[in-house]
């Protein structure tokens, strides 16, 4: 193979104590490390041992799951980052945030003082929150639709890049001598009024040392893919085939040079949960533990949710029914329906086999080997033009992240394909995006004034 230019970008998606669903069965696991900040602390600084660019947290405002199921209930992802920035110095910290239950102000506000606080290494993932009982938390009966969603997504995000470009790199003066703290003359309010948001005056946080968090994205629906082109810096994505994240990897970028902008600045990584054995067999053997563990009931339950049936419509050793609904019937998650139904069709799986498919990342393509192997199946997916990196769901927390750093990073290292230090202080730094300049059309109705 020829090797492409440049380097891996690696993420690593940290949830309580492992993707896998029944993680937590496991002797080595503490079922409670959910709500553990020393646990998440440990994560973080395991992921920076190993060079990686960031850690991820995701998260919904609503109660995840059966609570029989699996660990549930979530830190507010915002405040335990800001917990794990004072543990590390380089690795980029980025949290997942709707915009379809928040306020662009407080929003914007919130990440600005990540970014300040870790000195730069925020990162905000971009998302527009499925399901009607998110909804039933916000005052509404229904799940607002797909494309309004997009809609105030794309408003929202308008919106907080204003409010982020609202102060001038140098507003803040500090001179003593003369008495002024700041200068008002650079300050930019952003009178917004549009669809979904008024918006009248500047941030309350100066500008933060990357101008704004890294801007990242999630979904992969047509609306989200175009929503992507136009913000996203980042982009996680699940693929479960080579073709398929070839397909993705080249629409994407080429929509985003339609819109003008250099596909080069987005970095598109698909979901990969690697599990590690000292040898193929032992790989194999932790998977087929982990599927044992799962409780067929409560991942029944949870399958027919997702694919909008009952769950007595579902027989565990038959096919998916013949007769779904459509994706244009679905109004969340579409781009992860589409997925699942398209394995089970592909694959011929029965719902006990998809139930043991999904166990490990809910969609995202799993790999059990070796370490050489798994550095293999990345560094496969990476020459052939499907990613620009990975982003690292370990089924087990914290011996999945241990075994990837101490085993398969060193690997990749090895190979020129991944960072032996990292290149400089912020998440931009890490993902080699430069710092952006401040657009604020404010700016100009200022200096048109002057």
């Amino acid at each position: 193979m020829t090797q492409r230019p440049g380097q891996l970008h690696l993420n690593a998606f940290l949830m309580s104590v492992g993707h896998h669903e029944a993680s937590w069965r496991l002797p080595e696991s503490d079922p409670f490390a959910n709500t553990s900040v020393a646990h998440f602390k440990n994560l973080a600084r395991i992921a920076e041992r190993g060079k990686l660019d960031s850690v991820f947290l995701a998260d919904s405002p609503v109660l995840w799951n059966n609570v029989g199921r699996r660990p549930a209930g979530t830190l507010e992802p915002t405040v335990l980052l800001a917990a794990l920035a004072g543990v590390t110095e380089h690795i980029g910290l980025i949290a997942t945030a709707s915009t379809t239950y928040n306020e662009p102000f407080n929003l914007a506000r919130r990440f600005a003082s990540l970014d300040h606080l870790s000195g730069g290494r925020a990162g905000w993932n971009i998302v527009t929150t499925a399901g009607v009982d998110a909804a039933r938390n916000f005052n509404l009966d229904e799940l607002p639709a797909h494309s309004d969603r997009y809609a105030r997504a794309a408003e929202f995000i308008d919106v907080s890049l204003k409010l982020w470009d609202s102060w001038d790199d140098d507003a803040p003066l500090g001179d003593k001598e003369n008495g002024v703290w700041g200068d008002d003359r650079k300050i930019y309010p952003p009178r917004h009024v549009g669809r979904y948001f008024k918006v009248e005056g500047a941030l309350n946080v100066p500008r933060s040392p990357q101008g704004y968090p890294l801007l990242v994205q999630a979904g992969s629906s047509d609306d989200g893919k175009e929503l992507a082109a136009r913000y996203a810096e980042a982009v996680f994505t699940a693929q479960q085939t080579l073709e398929d994240a070839q397909r993705f990897y080249v629409d994407l970028k080429g929509r985003a040079r339609a819109l003008g902008r250099d596909p080069g600045s987005i970095k598109i990584l698909p979901g990969i949960v690697p599990v590690i054995g000292a040898t193929e067999a032992e790989a194999h053997a932790l998977d087929a533990e982990l599927d044992r563990l799962i409780k067929p009931e409560y991942a029944k339950r949870q399958l027919a949710q997702t694919l909008r049936v009952k769950p007595e419509d579902l027989d565990l050793d038959a096919e998916l029914p013949r007769d779904l609904p459509s994706e244009d019937q679905i109004e969340g998650a579409k781009s992860r329906y589409t997925l699942i139904v398209s394995l089970a069709r592909r694959e011929r799986l029965t719902v006990r086999q998809l139930i043991g498919r999904l166990g490990g990342g809910r969609g995202h393509r799993t790999f059990a080997g070796a370490p050489e192997q798994v550095a293999d199946a990345i560094q496969h997916w990476w020459e052939q033009g499907a990613a620009d990196g990975f982003n690292v769901m370990p089924p087990v927390l914290p011996s999945g992240l241990e075994a990837f750093v101490e085993h398969v990073v060193p690997i990749l290292q090895k190979r020129g394909l991944f960072r032996t230090e990292y290149a400089g202080q912020t998440l931009r730094d890490n993902y080699g995006l430069p710092r952006p300049a401040n657009l604020n059309p404010g700016r100009d109705l200022v200096a048109a004034a002057e």
